[in-house]
């Protein structure tokens, strides 16, 4: 006999379930990706396509989340099963991304953590490419799979690991919401110090020139195109679980799609502002090289760890500008490590019908025990490069392919959804969202996986041994679909109609 499940959490305040969101949304991606995306794509240019995609395919997503999550009121697997008896699949695909993505997104966390400290001293040197590679992080001369571990780097994991599952424990009140309370204005403060800084760097206005001068032929290229659809989609946080997370934690009458406007364009003027940030030190840095700023852009974890590095090393107030920016990178990963666990949490909570302390437990001293064995061995690199490129474009991407797919046009819930979405909202979303969701995000999506596909069976990435690339890439997303089978056929130990009043809504459930 199922047992009743225990009660619903949910938001004390709108506000809460906005911070959080834009908690999620504001990630390393923001901040190490955005700038580099924009920089080759069109500079000044890149701003139309970007905004279009936020409009048209953006903001759409994140209210086809919300619109799931709040009116199925459940974790991603349990709202795609009151939605669809065979689309619990989909939820749990979804999860399965999330205890991949956070195995190796704790441990770029904790690295910029120890780089916070690191900052101080300039502990780097004159170095900063060899220090990381070579006294922080010990990487393998040959990529290959190894369990050298390097002690050095398991007291950060162990930190970043403790703080995620203690808020997550806390519930979402005490836990979520406090966090981000007090870690999204902390970053705002961070991030607007260390641009103002930048700003008066010599040699500033010359990397704004190189970002924001147009390359307005940059715009008859499809890739550009691509390329700003998949910033959107990867920095949004949308298709894989956590505002649908979210949205279920939020009272019913709650107005929707303003929260989702006021998430879509924080999380974007933040990018906005990281790439002036970002640039502006970049200018000071080819200046400081007699370098022109093409030669010394670079994204990612060279950005982070290498590049910036070298110009805290040589601006005015080393030392301040690198505790703004690595503490702004600890903090904008720490508040969306803890939406990615949140999902995992949630969906081990509703599915054996167990307290939320329980849950996080039973997922999350697992989730820290392999992601700290991983990651701190001299082949962390490697896992964490390819594993994040397969399961970003073969996990996040296509999930959210198959649920749009599915909701659109197989279970046919998109009418459902947007009138449950004008509900209590004030900005009406009307036919124009079905069709955005129907068209519009399935063709831009479908696209992006047919290249992705193409672009990888037609190369090895990075040059990787192929081997490495079946397990750590291929391997991992096809695993990633396999482990949300075998969940799926697990009986559910709650019932799964608790908190979930059907006539509470326009229609009932089994329509």
């Amino acid at each position: 006999m199922e047992k009743r499940a225990p009660k619903q959490e949910s938001f004390n305040s709108r506000n809460y379930f906005i911070l959080a969101a834009i908690g999620s949304a504001v990630g390393l991606g923001n901040i190490w990706r955005f700038p580099y995306v924009a920089y080759s794509n069109g500079g000044g240019a890149f701003i139309l396509p970007y905004l279009i995609a936020l409009l048209s395919a953006g903001i759409p997503l994140l209210f086809f989340d919300y619109a799931i999550g709040h009116r199925y009121r459940g974790s991603a697997p349990l709202a795609l099963r009151r939605l669809g008896k065979w689309t619990e699949t989909l939820g749990w695909w979804q999860v399965m991304v999330c205890f991949v993505i956070a195995l190796y997104y704790a441990a770029v966390v904790a690295w910029a953590g120890m780089y916070t400290i690191f900052s101080f001293t300039q502990a780097w040197g004159s170095d900063p490419k060899t220090f990381l590679m070579q006294d922080f992080l010990h990487v393998a001369e040959t990529p290959g799979v190894g369990f050298d571990f390097v002690p050095s780097l398991v007291i950060p994991m162990v930190v970043v690991w403790a703080v995620t599952l203690i808020t997550i424990a806390l519930g979402v009140n005490k836990g979520l919401a406090m966090a981000n309370t007090v870690f999204m204005p902390l970053l705002v403060v961070m991030f607007l110090i260390l641009v103002v800084q930048s700003l008066f760097l010599p040699g500033a206005a010359d990397g704004l020139n190189a970002l924001f001068t147009p390359d307005w032929g940059a715009l008859g290229n499809l890739g550009v195109w691509a390329a700003a659809f998949g910033q959107i989609f990867f920095s949004l946080s949308v298709g894989f679980g956590i505002m649908t997370t979210y949205a279920s934690y939020l009272k019913r009458r709650t107005d929707l799609t303003g929260s989702g406007l006021v998430v879509g364009f924080a999380n974007s003027g933040f990018e906005l502002l990281a790439g002036i940030g970002v640039f502006a030190a970049l200018g000071f840095m080819a200046q400081a090289s007699g370098l022109g700023v093409n030669e010394v852009v670079d994204k990612g974890l060279t950005l982070a760890f290498v590049a910036f590095p070298t110009i805290i090393s040589q601006a005015p107030l080393g030392p301040l500008m690198g505790v703004l920016f690595f503490g702004s990178l600890t903090v904008a990963g720490i508040t969306s490590l803890l939406s990615i666990v949140e999902v995992l949490a949630s969906a081990v909570r509703d599915k054996l019908g167990i307290p939320k302390v329980r849950a996080t437990l039973a997922i999350g001293i697992p989730l820290a025990i392999i992601s700290t064995a991983l990651l701190s061995t001299t082949t962390a690199l490697y896992f964490l490069d390819i594993t994040d490129e397969f399961v970003n474009k073969f996990g996040i991407l296509a999930v959210a392919f198959a649920c749009v797919i599915a909701v659109a046009w197989i279970v046919r819930k998109l009418p459902v959804l947007s009138r449950h979405l004008d509900r209590f909202s004030s900005f009406r979303t009307g036919k124009a969202w079905v069709v955005f969701i129907g068209a519009i995000v399935p063709v831009a999506l479908g696209s992006m996986l047919v290249t992705e596909f193409l672009d990888k069976i037609g190369k090895p990435y990075e040059n990787y041994p192929l081997s490495l690339l079946a397990v750590f890439g291929w391997g991992m997303a096809a695993v990633l679909i396999v482990a949300a089978v075998v969940l799926t056929l697990i009986p559910w130990r709650r019932s799964i109609t608790t908190d979930f009043d059907e006539h509470d809504n326009e229609h009932e459930v089994s329509e």
